[in-house]
């Protein structure tokens, strides 16, 4: 949809560098159509078709910038291959740099940049041509935890600013909830399921898309012990303390056995499976107090 962060995820090899390299073009299908702006890509002219890709800008997993280039002759390129004055350019350059954090390293070159600060003029170069859409080819991939958070950050928040659309290539699922409103999964060159990400997080369909949701297995089946009980998030606000809470007014311990939770979007997604205490009383309590939260509650079958 117009103005959302789409992903497309999947694991290596199945396809989806060739999926949106074929949404601008870069590569021509075998097969299908692709529709942009209600124009068929396949029927345009040589010129129209360069003219449609103007309204897409591209960011890659290795950046892509010009060596000899600093910064800002960086994202002054596509301005310049579309003939825009030099001063006109180097104008809209260097407010890209400003959107992107990087207005003091306009004259810094490739060579003198983190991957971070590398990843930020890329995309600022992107943003020149003033697209509708911008494709994210594992843009993140080469890049440390903290710093493929900060680039995210900036990616959503541009999508905030100006209302464009983004599509993210990734095969972690970790990219995918920090950014994304709506995936598509793809295995082996076929899309297998779509969906917004919080219900294919808590409901998947399909084998692969249950290996994305939960990577070790379920690992909460395999837990033994008596008195177990299963809480399942299914949107909670992440920062309710539900389980200290219910220590609290039950006064009663509980024993974490096993947790796999989210957060997505600020809101609690996942399961915990806890202990509850031997006294049959106390226990009771812990059980009539939870069902009593926004949450999903089933007491585990050990006999299973």
């Amino acid at each position: 949809y117009e103005g959302e962060v789409f992903g497309i995820i999947g694991f290596s090899g199945a396809g989806k560098s060739t999926l949106v390299r074929c949404m601008n073009f870069l590569e021509r299908p075998t097969r299908g159509t692709v529709f942009f702006d209600g124009k068929d890509l396949s029927k345009l002219s040589k010129k129209e078709l360069l003219r449609a890709r103007q309204s897409m800008g591209m960011i890659f997993q290795h950046f892509n910038l010009l060596m000899q280039r600093n910064s800002l002759d960086n994202v002054c390129f596509p301005l310049e291959i579309i003939g825009m004055d030099k001063s006109e350019a180097q104008k809209r350059a260097y407010e890209l740099l400003e959107i992107v954090g990087l207005s003091d390293k306009a004259m810094a070159y490739p060579s003198q940049l983190s991957g971070g600060q590398k990843q930020r003029v890329a995309i600022a170069r992107a943003l020149a041509t003033r697209p509708k859409v911008l494709l994210c080819d594992e843009a993140t991939s080469a890049l440390d935890p903290a710093t493929t958070h900060s680039i995210l950050a900036l990616l959503k928040q541009i999508n905030k600013d100006l209302g464009l659309t983004i599509v993210v290539i990734t095969h972690e699922m970790s990219v995918i909830e920090e950014i994304c409103q709506r995936i598509a999964i793809i295995d082996q060159s076929r899309i297998v399921e779509v969906g917004d990400v919080i219900d294919i997080f808590t409901n998947p369909k399909t084998e692969i898309a249950k290996s994305f949701s939960a990577p070790g297995g379920n690992i909460a089946d395999k837990v033994i012990g008596n008195r177990l009980v299963k809480i399942i998030f299914n949107g909670n606000s992440s920062y309710e303390p539900v389980l200290a809470r219910t220590i609290l007014e039950c006064k009663a311990p509980v024993n974490i056995m096993f947790a796999d939770t989210k957060n997505i979007d600020g809101k609690a997604f996942g399961q915990m499976i806890i202990q509850l205490p031997e006294d049959e009383n106390l226990s009771n309590r812990v059980l009539a107090f939870l069902k009593t939260q926004d949450i999903i509650v089933k007491e585990v079958d050990v006999s299973v």
